[in-house]
């Protein structure tokens, strides 16, 4: 099973969204993550990087 970590904007500690992720879906300007336990997240923005060897998203957030 390959779970990752989703991070806003860059790959810092601080920016951690949500560990665990498990499935990740985009709609309309919307990135929805749900981790393990089924929880979800959705963060305004788009997909920036996806590496699933090293277990990392990247998401850009929209300008606010």
């Amino acid at each position: 099973m390959c779970l990752s970590t989703a991070y806003r904007n860059k790959m810092q500690p601080e920016t951690v969204a949500m560990r665990n992720v498990m499935r990740i879906e985009c709609q309309d300007g919307v990135v929805i993550l749900t981790d393990l336990m089924e929880r979800q997240m959705a963060i305004e923005g788009e997909l920036a990087q996806a590496n699933l060897v090293d277990g990392y998203v990247i998401i850009k957030e929209k300008a606010v």
